[in-house]
C-alpha cells in the first residue's frame, strides 16, 4: 500500500487558511433563550450556575443531554447572494437548526458572522433548508423569485421569506425528506415498515409531492421514467423504493436511487404538461383491476375523511382489508403510491406520535382561493382532505366490514362519499439516465449514495458526481446540454476510488479524500494533486512511520516533459473498490468512527475523515478527533494577466491539451510555499515556454526571472538527474535556483514609465546576448514539447489579448509583461512585421531583446499554422484611425467573451464613426471576425447572436443616441469609459456629449447615468418629496410663526411640505395664515363688552350667545381643512392617524375666561356636533397621500376606542374611500361596520367604497350599496329599515360606481326615484329633496357625458321624462317593479297625481346637464332657458334658475367665454331691456332672478375654467363678486337689500366666490385669499353654518393640497364637483334636508397633481428653474409657448403640446406630450418631483437672482479676457464637483515649489476654464494627457508611443470633424484652440527630430538592423504618429520615381495620409544616387 500512496505525492499543492470551524448557529443557540437551555440551567447544581459556559462542571448528568441534542443539530453552508453588483464582497450563510430552533448567520473574510434571523418552532425541527419560491404576478408572464427558508416539523412546513411574509402550511402525511428545487418544494412521505411489506402490485400511493408555494396546495409528482416496455407511460411518482438523493435547480435535476435495483437514476424535474396532466388524470379515473387495489383506494378516501378523527395517539389498526390478504395497515401511517397505477389524490394523515396539529387542512384552500388561481383549482366545497376521484371509491362493499376494528375509527359512515375533483399535478420527472446493472459485477449490491454534487473541470465539462461509501467510490456522470438545451446527455461515467469528495465550485475543481485519508484535488475526472494542509500531518505518514524513506517523501519527481503522460491521465473506468470498506449505514453521519477506523489508526493524531460544506473555494474538513477544520483551496491564478493568458489557452488549444496545461500549471503555481502574487506572471512565462519547447535555463531574459523558492519542510525540493534528451532542465531544479542578483533594471519588471539611463540597459543587454550567441545550438526548440505544435496559435490568441489589453488604461501596464513573452514567439515565427509592431509600441523595451531560437524547418511542418494567423499583424488602434480617416477596414479579429473591449470599441466606431446603423446587429461580421478553435464555434455562435438581437430597434434617432443606448444595453458605464485610453475615448465622449444636451425622456435610468444626467437617473428612480424628505432637509422651510409644539401638532396643517410653498410664496406668509384661518382646534376668542345695564347673568348669556355664533363657523372650518391639507401625510404604520379635535369652547378676554356652550344657560340644539364631527374626521383622513402604505390591519386599528369619536371614524372611512386605500380593506371588516347600523359610519363606509372603485362596475360593491336601496332590491323582499341618509348616500354610490358606464338597469331604477312618491306610513316623507337629488346626480354620472347615444334606452324617453321633472306635469303610471310598492298613496302629505316639481326639479335639471355635458346639444340647452315673460317668471323658485342657467352653460360647455357680456347674456331679455312702468311685474321676483342667473353662470365659469388661473374669467369674476359685496355692505338694510333677500345675496355671493376658487384653484390667489378672510370675519347675524361652510370650502380650493394640487375639468371631475358644490348649502349642522353633507367631500375626485417642483440633484432640495410650455392649437388660439418659473401649476395635460426645463442655468430637458403622457403623469403623482441638474459654472436662482454673478458674465463684458479674468480660486461659487474644485485647488494655484511653472498653471487654469464654461468636466483628464503627452515628446523622454498613438487619434477625429464645415462644429467636444497649439507642438518636435536624424529614418527604411539609443525611441513615435506603415521585406515596385509627382501617381493605394507622405518626400526624393533604391522601399509596402 505504502508505495501506491508515494506514487500519487509526485505533486502536490498547498492549501491555504487554515482555521478551525465550529457552527456559528451552535455558538448562538448556547446563548438562546428556548427550551433547551433551560433545561441545562434546571440540571446544574446553583453553585454551578455560574461557570456554566464551558465549565467542568457539565459533565455528569449535562452529557446526556447534550449528546442528544447535538445528534439532531445539523447546518448548510452556502455562498450569500446579496442580489448587488458583483464587486461586492461575497460571503457565506449558514443555516443551523438543533432542537426547535434555526439560525440564520452571515459572514465573510472581513466580517465576523452575525446573526440574520433565527427561528424558534414548537416541535422539534426535522430539517431546515433554503428554498426560492416562484410568484407569478397577475396574469403576466414575468415571475418574482421569494427567497425564503423552510423549516419542516412533523406536522406543518413554516417558510419565512425574505421580505418578511409567514405562512405555515399543515403537512398532510409524515415526510422523510424535503428538496428544495427551482419551482418550489419537494416533499418525499415516509413509507413505514409493514407497508412496505404489505404492498402486492396493487395501487400503491404516490410518494413524492410538490409544493410550488405555501398556499398552494401539496401535489403529487407526476413521473415519466424511460423504460424499456413503455416510453410514454406517464404516471405518478409511487415507488416506495425510490428515494431521492439529491436535486439542483440549473439544470433542473432529481437525482434518485432505487432500493431494490440498487442503482442511481437522474431525473429531470419540470412543469408538468397538459398532456401528461390530462393523461394521468384520466388513467386515474379508470376502475382498478383488482378488488384489493379497489379496496385500498376505498379505504384510502375514507381514510382520508377520517383524518380529523385520529387524534388519539393509539392511531387504529385496520387489518384484514380484503379477503384472505391477511396484512394489517396502521392507519396512523403514512401512505404510499406506486409505478403501475396512478392517482390523483390529496392525502392527508397525522402520524400517531404527533399531538394534532394538522387544525385545518382547509387553509390551503382558502388560500388557493384568494390566490389566482383557476375555478377548478380551489374548490371551497369540501376541506383539502376529502378530494379525491372516482377510483378511489369502491363501488363493491365487499370486505367493508373488514376495516371496522378499532372503537375510534369510523370508516363505514364515510367510505361511499361523492366524488371529489382531483388535485392536479404541477411537475413532472423524466427520466434521463440511469445506471447500467452489470451481472455479477459487483460482489455486494450499491447502497445509496451518500452525496450527489454538480462539478465541471477546467475545460467546462460537467459532470453530475455520487459517491457511493459501501465501494468507496465516486462515479462522476459526464452530461452535455443538447443543442436546445431541453435535454441533457449523459455520455459516459468515470469512477474514482473515494472516502468522500466535495465540488469548490469557482475554481472548477473537486476535493476528494481517497481511502488511505489524503486529500486529491482533481477536475472534472483529471487528477490534479495531492493537498498539502499545513499542520496537518498527512495519514499516510503516520500509518508507515516505520518505513525508511520518510524523510524525503517526494521520491520521483517529474520533469516537465513527461509530466503530462505520466500524472495527467484518465482514470481507469472500472476500478475495484478499495480494500478498507467501511461497514456503515451511509444515512447516519457519524460521530464515532467505526471500528475498523478505530483498529487501524489508533496514533493519537486526527485525521481526515469527512469533507462537508463546500462553499466557492472553501471547504471544511472533519477530523477523526470531532474537530472541523475550514481550508481554502488555493485559486487557478490570482493576477488578471495569467488568468486571461489562460482563458485564451482554453479557448484555442483542444480540451485534451488544454487541460494539461492547466495542470500543470495549477500544480506548479500551487506547490507549498510557492510564489507570492508578484512573482506569478514570470513563473507563468516559465512554465508555458517550457511546455512549448522552450529551454529557459539558457534563454537570456527567461533565465532572469525572478521568483522566491519554496523552502518548505514537507517538500523539499531537489535536483533530480538530467533527462535523456539533455535539452531538458529539471522544472523543480528551476524553482530551486537562487538568484541574489538584484535584476532591477531588467526592463521585464522595472516599471516601463521609470526613466532609465538607457546605456545601462545596453550593456545589461549586451553581455546578455554576448552569452549565449544566437547561434547556439541550445536554442533549439524542443519538438516533443506538448505545446509545440500550437505555437502559432497561442501566438496569435496571446497577441488579440494583448491588443486587448492596450484598450484598457488599468490593464495596459500588464500588456508591456506580454510583449516580451509575444517579441520572443514572433522572432522565432520569423514574423517580421509582429516584431516590427511590438517594436513601435515599447521602442525602449524591445530593443533589448535580440534572440531568437531555431525551430528546425524539418519541423515547421509539425506546427499547424492556423488559417487566420496573417502575416500582416492585427493592431487595434490602427484600425480605429483607419476607421477615423474614412478608409476601407477588414474585419477585426476578436476572441469571444475574453476581448470584450476590442468588440465593444470596434463596434462603437463602426456605429457611431462610419455610421452604420446595424454595426451592432446584422453587420457584425463585416467589422468582426470570431476567431474560433475548432469545439468552440458551434458552442458560443447561437449566443452570440441572441444577444445582440436584444437590441431595441430605434425610430431614426441620431447615432450618438443609438451609440450610447447600445453602450448601456452592453453593460458599459461610465467608470468603464474612464478606463478606456483618452484618444479611443474620444468619439464615445462626444456622443454622450450630445446626447446631454437633448435628451430623450424615456431613456432607461443606466443610460441617463451614462450621459451623466444624474437629473434624469433620479427622475427614473420613484420617490416622493415625502419620503426624500430626511434627505432633502429644511434648508428652504419656512419657519412658521413660533408657536409651542403641542399646538403646532393638534391643528392637523403642520404637514403642508415648507419647503416647496416657501419657493411659491417666497414673499409672504400666506400659508400660516390659511392655517390660522382654518383652524378649529383651540378655543375661539369671545370678545363681548359688559355694558352697565347688562347683570352679570344675561352677560354670560350674550357670550354664550355670541360662542354660538362662532361655533357656527368654527363647525364650518373642517371642510376646508379637508381639502387644503389634501394628501400631505404619509402615515406611520404602527401609530394612529392623529385627529385634531374640534374644539367649541371660547376664550373671554380680559381674564381669558372659559366660555362653554354646555353650561346650560342657553339652548343649544341636539346632535349638533354629529355632523362637523364627521367633516373632521375626512378631514383628518385626506391627509393621507395615495402613495402611502396602508393597509386593512391599520384602517382597524384607528377606530376609536369612546363612542363619541364614532363619527370622526365614520368620516376617516369615507376619506380613506376618496384617496383610495378602502380597496385594502377586508371584506369582512366592511360587514362588521355596516352592521353596528352606526348611520354616519355606513354613510362613510358606503360613500367611501363608492369612490374608491368609481366608474369599475364593481359586483360585489354593487351587492352593498343594493341591500340600502329599496328601489334595487326585489320586490317580494323584506322590508329594510334603513335610514333616510345612508339611502342617499347609497344612491350616491350607485352613480360613482357605475360612473359613466351608461348601464341601463340602475338608470332605469334611478330616473324612477327621482319622482318616488311618499309612502303610507310616514316613509320617504321627510328630507325627500336630498333623495330626489340624489337620485338625479346618480343618475346624471351613470350616463355622464353620453348625450343623445345613450345606447339601448331609447325606449326610457330619459331627457322626456327628466324635462317632466323639471317643469312638472302628471305623474306617469310606475312600471314593473316598483309599481307594487306604491300602491297606497301617502296618509300625511297631499300630492295628487302631478309631480311635484320643488322636490324633483333639482335633480333632473343636473341629471341632464351632466347626461348632455360638453356636447353642445342646443335644442336641449333651449329647454333649460329662463322663461321670457313675467307670467312664466312667477311660477319658478329663484333658486332654480340658478341650476338651470349653470345646466344650460356647461351642455353648451364650448360658449362659453371669460368675460361679463357672456355673464349677462344669460339673463332674458325682458330683465335687461327698460321697463315699462305699465306692466305689471314683480320687481322682487325680477332682482332676485337676476342674481340667481348670474351665480349659475358665473358657476359654469368657473367650472369650465376649473384650475386654469385663466385671468380674463378671474378678473370677471372678481368684478362680479365686488358688485355683489357692494350691494350687500352699502346699502345696509335698505330697500334693495330687503328686495333682493340677505340669504339670496349671499348665496350668490358664496356661488360666486367658490367659482372664482375653482378658477384659482391651487395658485393661492391674494385677492380671492382676502375676500374669503372678510368673509371669515362675518359671524353675526343671518351668516350661517352653510355659508362658512361655502366660504370656507373656497379657501380650501384655492390652496388645494397645499399649493400642490388643483382641479380638473374631466367629465368625472365635472360630475364631482357638482355633487360637492351643489348650490343649497345646509343652514344649521344637522341640516339635510337638500342636500347631504357629506357630499361636499367628493371635490377631492376633481383634484389632480399639477405642480411641477423642480428639485436639484445634487443638494436633493426644491429650487427655481425656468420652464418653457407649449400649448397645442385649438380654436380659440394658435400654437402658443410660455415661459413659467416653476414651482408652477401645469395646464391640464391634454392641452399641453411639451413641457421644458429651459437653460442657461440648468441643463434642458424636455418632455413631449405629444407622443405620451404617462411619464409626465408619473411625475406629477409623486410630488410633482422633476430633477434638474445645474450646469458646471452656474448658480441657482436663489442666490444670483439676476445671473450677474455666473463665470460666464465676466466673459461678457471684455471678451477677450474670459480667461484671464478667472480665478480658479473662485470655481467652488460655480460648480459643485468634488473633482473640479479639488484640481483648481491642487493644479491651479502657485505654491512654493511651483514659481518656476507659472506657465503650466495657466495653462491648467485654462483647461479648468474651458471644462467648465464648455460644459463637459469630464473631458478635463483629457486635456491633461494631451498636455502630458506633448510634454514627454519634447523632452524627448517618451518609453512608449502609447501616447502618441492616442494623440493620432484625436488629431484624425478633430480633422474628420473639421471637414464636414462648420455646421457640425457646434456640438463637437473639441472646439476649443487647445487642440491645435498642441497638434502644432507635436509637428514642430517631430519635424525638428526629421531633419536632424533624416538617416535614422532612412536606415530604418532600408531594413537594418536599428542602433538602440534615444533616436530608435523618436523613430518609433514618428512612425506612429505619421502613420508609416511596416517597411521590410518590400522591393521594387516604385523604384524610378523621380518626381513627387511620380510618387504620387504610383501610390494610389498608399496607406499614409498625405500630410505624412509630405513630410516623407524629402527624404524618399533626396538624392538622384540614392533616390532609385530609397523609393523602392516604403511604397510597396502601402501597397501590399
Amino acid at each position: 500500500m505504502s508505495e501506491v500512496v508515494y506514487e500519487e505525492t509526485a505533486t502536490m499543492i498547498a492549501a491555504g487558511e487554515l482555521q478551525s470551524f465550529v457552527p456559528f448557529g451552535r455558538e448562538h443557540c448556547r446563548n438562546h433563550p428556548n427550551a433547551f437551555n433551560l433545561q441545562l440551567r434546571e440540571l446544574q447544581p446553583a453553585s454551578e450556575l455560574w461557570s456554566s459556559d464551558g465549565a467542568a462542571g457539565l459533565v455528569g448528568s449535562l452529557q446526556e443531554v447534550s449528546l442528544q441534542e447535538r445528534e439532531r443539530e445539523c447546518w448548510q453552508l452556502r455562498k450569500g447572494c446579496t442580489g448587488v453588483k458583483e464587486e461586492d464582497v461575497e460571503f457565506e450563510e449558514e443555516l443551523y437548526a438543533a432542537g426547535n430552533v434555526v439560525v440564520w448567520s452571515q459572514g465573510s473574510r472581513i466580517q465576523a458572522s452575525s446573526v440574520y434571523k433565527a427561528f424558534t418552532v414548537d416541535s422539534p425541527v426535522q430539517q431546515a433548508l433554503w428554498c426560492n419560491f416562484a410568484v407569478s404576478h397577475n396574469n403576466n408572464d414575468e415571475e418574482e423569485v421569494e427567497h425564503s427558508v423552510c423549516i419542516i416539523q412533523s406536522s406543518c412546513v413554516n417558510v419565512h421569506t425574505v421580505t418578511g411574509k409567514d405562512f405555515i402550511s399543515p403537512l398532510p402525511f409524515q415526510v422523510s425528506n424535503v428538496w428544495s428545487t427551482e419551482f418550489g418544494l419537494l416533499l418525499e412521505r415516509k413509507n413505514t415498515v409493514n407497508e412496505t411489506q404489505l404492498h402486492s402490485p396493487g395501487d400503491p400511493l404516490p410518494t413524492v409531492f410538490s409544493m410550488l408555494h405555501p398556499l398552494d396546495e401539496i401535489a403529487p409528482i407526476v413521473c415519466k421514467p424511460s423504460g424499456l416496455f413503455d416510453g410514454s407511460c406517464v404516471q405518478y411518482a409511487s415507488d416506495s423504493t425510490m428515494k431521492i438523493v439529491f436535486t439542483c435547480c440549473r439544470p433542473s435535476l432529481v437525482v434518485s436511487y432505487d432500493s431494490v435495483q440498487g442503482t442511481h437514476s437522474v431525473w429531470a424535474l419540470r412543469k408538468v404538461t397538459h398532456d401528461e396532466r390530462s393523461k394521468v388524470l384520466r388513467c386515474a379515473s379508470e376502475p382498478v383491476g383488482t378488488p384489493l387495489g379497489m379496496m385500498a383506494s376505498g379505504f384510502l378516501t375514507s381514510h382520508l375523511r377520517n383524518m380529523s378523527r385520529l387524534d388519539s395517539p393509539g392511531g387504529s389498526a385496520v387489518t384484514g382489508l380484503g379477503p384472505g390478504t391477511g396484512t394489517s395497515f396502521a392507519v396512523g401511517s403514512p401512505l404510499h403510491y406506486s409505478v403501475f397505477h396512478s392517482h390523483q389524490n390529496k392525502i392527508i394523515t397525522s402520524s400517531p406520535g404527533v399531538h394534532p396539529r394538522v387544525h385545518s387542512p382547509s387553509i390551503s384552500n382558502m388560500a388557493a382561493l384568494s390566490r389566482a388561481h383557476s375555478p377548478g383549482m380551489a374548490a371551497p366545497s369540501f376541506s383539502g382532505a376529502a378530494r379525491f376521484n372516482a377510483s378511489f371509491h369502491s363501488p363493491s362493499s365487499r370486505g367493508h366490514h373488514g376495516l371496522l376494528h378499532s372503537p375510534n375509527s369510523t370508516i363505514n359512515e364515510t367510505v361511499l362519499i361523492p366524488e371529489m375533483e382531483p388535485i392536479i399535478p404541477d411537475l413532472c420527472m423524466e427520466q434521463l439516465w440511469s445506471e447500467t446493472v452489470t451481472a455479477g459485477c459487483h460482489r455486494e449490491m450499491n447502497s445509496q449514495a451518500s452525496k450527489v454534487f454538480l462539478t465541471s473541470d477546467l475545460c467546462e465539462n460537467r459532470y453530475l458526481c455520487f459517491l457511493v461509501e459501501s465501494h468507496q467510490q465516486l462515479r462522476c456522470v459526464k452530461f452535455i446540454e443538447s443543442n436546445d438545451t431541453s435535454q441533457l446527455i449523459f455520455p459516459s461515467v468515470t469512477i474514482i476510488p473515494a472516502k468522500d469528495a466535495e465540488p469548490l465550485q469557482n475554481i472548477d475543481v473537486m476535493l476528494v479524500l481517497e481511502a488511505c485519508g489524503s486529500l486529491v484535488l482533481y477536475t472534472g475526472i483529471t487528477r490534479v494533486s495531492k493537498v498539502f494542509v499545513p499542520g496537518l500531518l498527512s495519514p499516510t505518514i503516520s500509518l508507515t512511520n516505520h518505513l525508511h524513506h520518510l524523510s524525503t517523501p517526494v521520491e520521483n519527481v517529474s520533469t516537465p516533459t513527461n509530466a503530462g503522460s505520466r500524472h495527467i491521465q484518465r482514470l481507469n473506468e472500472d476500478i475495484m473498490p478499495s480494500p478498507v470498506s467501511e461497514l456503515r449505514n451511509p444515512n447516519i453521519k457519524h460521530h464515532e468512527a467505526s471500528f475498523l477506523e478505530d483498529y487501524t489508526f489508533q496514533q493519537t493524531t486526527p485525521y481526515i475523515h469527512a469533507l462537508r460544506d463546500p462553499v466557492c473555494n472553501r471547504v471544511t474538513l472533519e477530523l477523526s478527533s470531532g474537530t472541523m477544520l475550514r481550508i481554502s483551496v488555493p485559486e487557478i491564478a490570482t493576477s488578471e494577466l495569467v488568468r486571461k493568458c489562460l482563458q485564451a489557452i482554453r479557448f484555442i488549444l483542444p480540451k485534451e491539451a488544454a487541460m494539461k496545461v492547466l495542470v500543470k500549471w495549477y500544480n506548479i503555481y500551487n506547490a507549498p510555499g510557492g510564489p507570492s502574487a508578484h512573482a506569478e506572471w514570470n513563473q507563468f512565462v516559465t512554465c508555458f515556454l517550457t511546455l512549448m519547447g522552450y529551454n529557459t535555463e539558457r534563454l537570456a531574459w527567461t533565465r532572469h526571472l525572478h521568483f522566491e523558492v519554496p523552502l518548505s519542510p514537507v517538500i523539499a525540493a531537489k535536483r533530480s538527474r538530467p533527462s535523456d534528451g539533455g535539452s531538458d532542465e529539471d522544472w523543480d531544479y528551476l524553482l530551486a535556483s537562487h538568484y541574489h542578483r538584484q535584476i532591477n533594471s531588467q526592463p521585464v519588471f522595472g516599471s516601463v514609465e521609470s526613466n532609465w539611463t538607457n546605456d545601462s540597459i545596453i550593456s545589461e543587454t549586451e553581455g546578455l546576448s554576448s552569452a549565449s550567441s544566437p547561434s547556439s545550438p541550445s536554442l533549439k526548440l524542443d519538438s516533443s514539447a506538448p505545446l509545440f505544435p500550437h505555437i502559432p496559435a497561442l501566438f496569435y490568441v496571446l497577441h488579440l489579448l494583448y491588443q486587448e489589453l492596450q484598450l484598457d488604461e488599468l490593464h495596459r501596464a500588464r500588456a508591456c509583461s506580454l510583449v516580451c513573452l509575444l517579441q520572443q514567439l514572433a522572432r522565432d515565427l520569423q514574423l517580421e512585421e509582429y516584431v516590427d509592431l511590438y517594436w513601435r509600441d515599447y521602442p525602449s523595451l524591445m530593443s533589448c531583446f535580440t534572440e531568437s531560437c531555431i525551430i528546425d524547418q524539418a519541423l515547421i511542418g509539425q506546427m499547424q499554422r492556423p488559417s487566420f494567423l496573417r502575416s500582416e499583424p492585427p493592431s487595434v488602434f490602427s484600425w480605429l484611425s483607419r476607421c477615423l480617416r474614412g478608409e476601407e477596414t477588414p474585419p477585426f479579429p476578436y476572441l469571444p467573451s475574453i476581448c470584450q473591449r476590442t468588440r465593444l470599441l470596434v463596434l462603437s466606431y463602426a456605429l457611431y464613426i462610419i455610421g452604420n446603423d446595424n454595426a451592432t446587429t446584422t453587420d457584425v461580421s463585416k467589422y468582426l471576425v470570431k476567431l474560433s478553435a475548432g469545439q468552440k464555434s458551434s458552442a458560443t455562435e447561437p449566443h452570440f447572436r441572441r444577444q445582440s438581437s436584444v437590441k431595441v430597434k430605434f425610430s431614426s434617432e441620431s447615432l450618438a443616441e443609438q451609440l450610447v443606448v447600445w453602450l448601456t444595453s452592453q453593460g458599459f458605464t461610465l467608470k468603464d469609459l474612464e478606463s478606456v485610453p483618452f484618444g479611443v475615448a474620444l468619439p464615445i465622449r462626444e456622443a454622450i456629449y450630445r446626447c446631454r444636451e437633448q435628451p430623450c425622456s424615456g431613456w432607461s435610468e443606466d443610460v441617463c447615468l451614462l450621459i451623466g444626467r444624474q437629473d434624469l437617473t433620479k427622475q427614473a428612480h420613484k420617490t416622493t418629496l415625502a419620503k426624500s424628505r430626511a434627505s432633502v432637509g429644511s434648508g428652504l422651510s419656512l419657519k412658521p410663526p413660533a408657536t409651542t409644539e403641542a399646538d403646532e401638532e393638534e391643528d392637523g396643517m403642520s404637514d403642508i411640505i415648507q419647503e416647496v410653498t416657501g419657493l411659491i410664496w417666497s414673499q409672504d406668509l400666506r400659508i400660516q395664515e390659511v392655517r390660522r384661518l382654518l383652524q378649529s382646534s383651540r378655543p375661539v376668542r369671545v370678545s363681548v363688552v359688559q355694558l352697565p345695564e347688562v347683570s352679570d347673568h344675561e352677560y354670560i348669556e350674550e357670550k354664550e350667545n355670541k360662542l354660538l355664533q362662532l361655533c357656527q363657523r368654527t363647525m364650518a372650518l373642517p371642510v376646508g381643512r379637508g381639502l387644503f391639507t389634501l394628501f400631505s401625510y404619509h402615515p406611520v404604520p404602527t401609530e394612529p392617524l392623529p385627529v385634531p379635535k374640534l374644539n367649541l369652547t371660547g376664550r373671554a378676554p380680559p381674564r381669558n375666561t372659559m366660555v362653554d356652550l354646555n353650561s346650560g344657560n342657553i339652548d343649544v340644539p341636539p346632535n349638533m356636533t354629529s355632523w362637523p364631527s364627521f367633516h373632521n374626521g375626512v378631514a383628518a383622513g385626506l391627509k393621507i397621500a395615495p402613495a402611502s402604505q396602508v393597509d386593512s390591519a391599520w384602517i382597524a386599528y384607528n377606530k376609536p376606542k369612546s363612542p363619541e369619536l364614532a363619527n370622526e371614524y365614520a368620516g376617516f372611512l369615507m376619506a380613506l374611500g376618496l384617496n383610495g386605500h378602502l380597496t385594502k380593506l377586508a371584506t369582512l371588516n366592511i360587514h362588521d361596520y355596516l352592521t353596528k347600523g352606526h348611520e354616519m359610519t355606513s354613510i362613510g363606509l358606503l360613500l367611501g367604497v363608492s369612490s374608491a372603485k368609481l366608474g369599475t362596475m364593481d359586483m360585489s360593491i354593487t351587492r352593498l350599496l343594493s341591500i340600502h336601496i329599496p328601489a334595487l332590491l326585489p320586490p317580494t323582499s323584506t322590508e329594510l329599515d334603513v335610514p333616510h341618509n345612508v339611502q342617499v348616500a347609497a344612491v350616491i354610490g350607485i352613480g360613482l360606481v357605475y360612473q359613466g358606464t351608461g348601464h341601463r338597469h340602475n338608470a332605469e331604477v334611478l330616473l324612477s326615484e327621482i319622482g318616488r312618491p311618499p309612502g303610507p306610513e310616514m316613509e320617504y316623507c321627510t328630507d325627500r329633496e336630498s333623495y330626489s337629488l340624489a337620485a338625479g346626480l346618480a343618475l346624471g354620472m351613470v350616463c355622464l357625458g353620453h348625450g343623445s347615444n345613450l345606447i339601448g334606452m331609447t325606449d326610457l324617453n330619459v331627457p322626456e321624462q327628466l324635462y317632466q321633472y323639471m317643469v312638472g306635469g302628471h305623474r306617469r303610471a310606475q312600471t314593473g317593479a316598483s309599481r307594487e310598492r306604491h300602491k297606497s298613496p301617502s296618509y300625511q302629505i297631499k300630492e295628487g297625481d302631478t309631480i311635484n316639481v320643488d322636490v324633483t326639479c333639482p335633480g333632473a335639471t343636473l341629471a341632464l346637464a351632466m347626461i348632455y355635458l360638453k356636447t353642445n346639444n342646443r335644442s336641449i340647452a333651449d329647454w333649460l332657458k329662463p322663461p321670457d315673460t313675467w307670467f312664466l317668471l312667477d311660477f319658478i323658485k329663484p333658486e332654480f334658475l340658478l341650476l338651470r342657467t349653470l345646466a344650460r352653460c356647461i351642455i353648451m360647455w364650448d360658449e362659453i367665454l371669460p368675460n361679463t357680456e357672456w355673464v349677462e347674456s344669460n339673463i332674458p331679455q325682458i330683465m335687461r331691456g327698460n321697463f315699462d312702468p305699465s306692466e305689471d311685474y314683480n320687481v322682487e321676483a325680477m332682482v332676485q332672478a337676476q342674481d340667481y342667473i348670474t351665480a349659475g353662470a358665473c358657476m359654469a365659469l368657473g367650472l369650465r375654467f376649473a384650475g386654469s388661473a385663466n385671468s380674463d374669467a378671474f378678473d370677471c369674476l372678481y368684478e362680479l363678486a365686488m358688485t355683489f359685496m357692494k350691494i350687500i355692505s352699502c346699502t345696509g338694510t335698505g330697500p334693495v337689500v330687503a328686495q333682493r333677500g340677505y340669504y339670496n345675496l349671499q348665496t350668490g355671493l358664496s356661488m360666486i366666490l367658490l367659482a372664482m376658487s375653482m378658477v384659482m384653484s391651487g395658485t393661492g390667489n391674494l385677492k380671492v385669499l382676502q375676500l374669503c378672510r372678510f368673509l371669515h370675519k362675518q359671524t353675526g347675524g343671518e351668516m350661517n353654518y352653510g355659508f362658512h361652510m361655502a366660504h370656507h370650502m373656497a379657501l380650501g380650493l384655492l390652496f388645494l393640497g397645499g399649493g400642490r394640487y388643483t382641479l380638473s375639468t374631466s367629465n368625472s371631475a365635472i360630475a364631482a364637483l357638482l355633487c360637492a358644490l351643489y348650490p343649497h348649502f345646509p343652514s344649521h349642522s344637522t341640516d339635510n334636508r337638500y342636500h347631504l353633507q357629506a357630499l361636499r367631500h367628493l371635490a377631492v375626485l376633481a383634484a389632480e397633481p399639477r405642480l411641477l417642483v423642480p428639485v436639484d440633484v445634487d443638494s436633493l432640495k426644491p429650487c427655481y428653474a425656468l420652464l418653457e410650455v407649449t400649448y397645442k392649437e385649438t380654436k380659440w388660439y394658435d400654437e402658443t409657448t410660455v415661459e413659467l418659473m416653476a414651482p408652477t401649476m401645469l395646464p391640464e395635460l391634454h392641452l399641453l403640446k411639451r413641457v421644458k426645463v429651459k437653460g442657461p442655468r440648468y441643463w434642458e430637458l424636455s418632455v413631449d406630450l405629444s407622443k405620451e403622457t404617462q411619464h409626465l403623469k408619473s411625475i406629477l403623482s409623486r410630488d410633482g418631483v422633476l430633477y434638474v441638474k445645474l450646469r458646471a459654472g452656474q448658480l441657482p436662482y436663489k442666490d444670483d437672482p439676476q445671473g450677474w454673478k455666473s463665470l460666464l458674465a465676466t466673459a461678457v463684458n471684455h471678451r477677450n479676457n474670459g480667461v484671464r479674468a478667472f480665478k480658479p480660486e473662485a470655481i467652488s461659487t460655480f460648480t459643485s464637483e468634488p473633482a473640479l474644485i479639488s484640481f483648481a485647488e491642487f493644479f491651479c494655484k502657485a505654491s512654493e515649489g511651483m514659481k518656476h511653472r507659472e506657465d503650466t498653471l495657466v495653462l491648467f487654469s485654462a483647461m479648468l476654464y474651458e471644462c467648465v464654461t464648455q460644459e463637459c468636466p469630464e473631458m478635463l483628464p483629457t486635456y491633461v494627457a494631451i498636455e502630458q503627452a506633448v510634454g514627454a515628446l519634447h523632452r524627448s523622454d517618451l518609453q512608449q508611443t502609447f501616447p502618441l498613438w492616442q494623440l493620432r487619434l484625436v488629431v484624425e477625429l478633430w480633422d474628420s470633424r473639421m471637414l464636414r464645415g462648420p455646421a457640425d462644429r457646434h456640438d463637437t467636444l473639441l472646439t476649443s484652440e487647445f487642440l491645435p497649439v498642441m497638434k502644432n507642438a507635436v509637428d514642430v518636435a517631430l519635424d525638428d527630430w526629421l531633419k536632424d536624424n533624416s538617416t535614422v529614418l532612412r536606415s530604418y527604411m532600408r531594413g537594418e538592423v536599428l542602433c538602440r539609443d534615444a533616436q530608435s525611441i523618436m523613430l518609433a513615435c514618428f512612425l506612429v504618429y505619421r502613420s508609416i506603415p511596416c517597411l521590410k521585406n518590400t522591393h521594387t515596385q516604385l523604384e524610378g520615381c523621380s518626381s513627387f509627382g511620380d510618387l504620387l501617381s504610383r501610390s494610389s493605394q498608399l496607406g499614409i495620409p498625405l500630410r505624412d507622405l509630405l513630410r516623407l518626400t524629402p527624404i524618399l526624393l533626396d538624392s538622384a544616387s540614392g533616390s532609385q533604391i530609397l523609393l523602392g522601399f516604403p511604397l510597396q509596402a502601402f501597397s501590399s
